[in-house]
């Protein structure tokens, strides 16, 4: 392994971004595709190929997403303790290859096998690229929140792509002369594999740019010893490949997981911080402030992919400003664009005001995710006075409420996954990501015990009615969220105290 260029004379670059974060940039923006291109099938797949009803296909979805990022957390901890950041993410890549072809293969009948690799896999591949990238960066580097939100763009600017293809042509949207009716499930899920095989590619050839960053956290001890628990700890994801696909398959075991893997990890991060200073534990306290809310973020925002997939296939039109576009395609990708418009722009935005002084702490920024994010479900909930009599309702204004929405996850999302790493000690950083993402794993789970709520009540209604049933229940969460960001406004001087000085 190529380390000739030290940590030192990396984290001393110069201009705005590292060289590195380019690399890193684009293996994440093609692991994305695939993700956010399978993630946007998976309840309109379970409805209209597996046949299940709304409720029910909420509840998959959630248990799904759930265990991908729940997953996070363990592929975090595996990789501070044994494989290193860069084995952890092959391996990770390589059992997301699998799970792509197998769903390419045949979806309905290998569904939950192949979504088991796919969990598996991401756990491995997700926490570890996003610790690469806030090891580029000095803890002091005032660049750092806009080198997150730049490559936050990568993961939307896949994200972009895979969630509007991927559905689209598994809908008829796209390519409708070129694949086959009977093959096109087969096909968008194919597109996932591809673009993984490239997103693997990219990482293997540019990842000696990376120095000493992501290398064996046992490279002291014999190759041999080492061989055995990297080994160990391969054999063991594939051992539990039968388990995952149980109880994603059903849904009760999720919710037992979801009662046991928090609290643990909670307690194992409990145990670690006796290790750890007074100021350390502080820091440590602030992040899980932000992990908390964040789970409330979550639980709104993803039910893009449960409950708004519903409201799309229903209750959208299909052309915007007189274009004819995917509703679902739209649902899924929207918000992906307008981050990538944004991202830089917010990211200057931050540097500029860190320049004169008054960049909001980050726990304000985390308020005012909450507040956009209440304004874009006001807008959902809007959509309902616009509709005709058969509850169709417009794409466009649908739209407008992504545009407003995008705007509190750049306050949120990116500006997270840095603090993440700037209130964590260096031996725990790539658990507590992955505590990051655990978080995101209980926001998808009562994103779909929300999305089925909802989709339970609508089960026997006119489309009319399912339209004001939907929108109704959006105007809550925009409550929920409105509350959730004036809380964190209000506690943010105690939580600064708790930072440490960390901005």
């Amino acid at each position: 392994m190529n380390t000739k260029e030290t940590l030192e004379e990396i984290q001393s670059f110069k201009g705005k971004y590292p060289k590195q974060l380019w690399y890193l940039f684009f293996s994440e923006m093609w692991e994305r595709f695939s993700f956010y291109g399978m993630r946007g099938m998976l309840v309109v797949f379970m409805v209209s190929q597996l046949m299940m009803n709304g409720k029910v296909a909420n509840l998959q979805y959630g248990a799904t997403q759930a265990f991908v990022y729940a997953f996070t957390f363990i592929g975090g901890l595996f990789a501070d303790k044994i494989l290193g950041y860069r084995k952890s993410l092959f391996w990770g890549g390589l059992l997301m290859i699998v799970g792509s072809v197998i769903l390419a293969v045949d979806p309905k009948q290998f569904f939950f096998f192949g979504i088991s690799f796919t969990i598996v896999g991401t756990g491995f591949f997700k926490p570890n690229i996003s610790t690469m990238v806030g090891k580029l960066y000095k803890d002091d580097d005032v660049r750092r929140d806009a080198g997150f939100s730049l490559f936050y763009a990568g993961v939307n600017l896949g994200a972009l792509i895979g969630g509007y293809i991927c559905i689209a042509v598994a809908n008829g949207s796209m390519l409708s002369t070129t694949v086959p009716e009977h093959l096109r499930w087969n096909v968008a899920f194919g597109f996932a594999a591809v673009v993984m095989f490239v997103s693997l590619v990219t990482f293997t050839q540019t990842q000696k740019s990376l120095g000493p960053i992501g290398l064996s956290p046992l490279s002291h001890l014999e190759t041999s010893k080492r061989k055995i628990y990297e080994y160990a700890t391969y054999i063991g994801s594939l051992i539990v490949l039968p388990i995952i696909m149980t109880m994603v398959s059903k849904t009760e075991y999720t919710d037992i997981f979801m009662y046991i893997i928090g609290p643990c990890s909670l307690l194992y991060l409990f145990y670690e911080m006796k290790n750890y200073s007074a100021a350390e534990n502080k820091k440590l306290l602030a992040a899980l402030v932000f992990i908390i809310f964040s789970i409330f973020f979550w639980a709104f925002f993803e039910q893009s992919g449960g409950s708004l997939s519903l409201f799309a296939a229903n209750n959208l039109t299909n052309t915007m400003f007189g274009v004819k576009f995917d509703p679902n395609g739209v649902n899924n990708s929207a918000n992906s664009l307008f981050v990538i418009i944004f991202a830089a722009l917010v990211g200057m935005v931050w540097l500029w005001m860190a320049r004169r002084k008054i960049e909001p702490n980050t726990i304000v920024k985390f308020g005012l995710g909450f507040l956009f994010l209440a304004g874009g479900f006001y807008v959902f909930y809007y959509t309902k006075f616009f509709a005709d009599a058969n509850g169709m309702t417009g794409l466009d204004l649908f739209t407008f409420g992504w545009f407003v929405i995008t705007f509190g996850e750049l306050c949120l999302s990116p500006i997270g996954m840095s603090v993440m790493t700037k209130l964590s000690p260096e031996k725990l950083q790539a658990v507590l990501m992955g505590m990051w993402f655990l978080a995101s794993a209980y926001g998808q789970y009562f994103a779909g015990l929300l999305g089925a709520n909802i989709a339970e009540a609508s089960e026997h209604a006119t489309n009319l009615e399912k339209l004001n049933i939907y929108a109704d229940g959006y105007k809550q969460l925009a409550l929920y969220a409105l509350i959730a960001g004036i809380i964190l406004i209000v506690i943010s001087p105690l939580v600064k105290k708790l930072m440490q000085g960390v901005k």
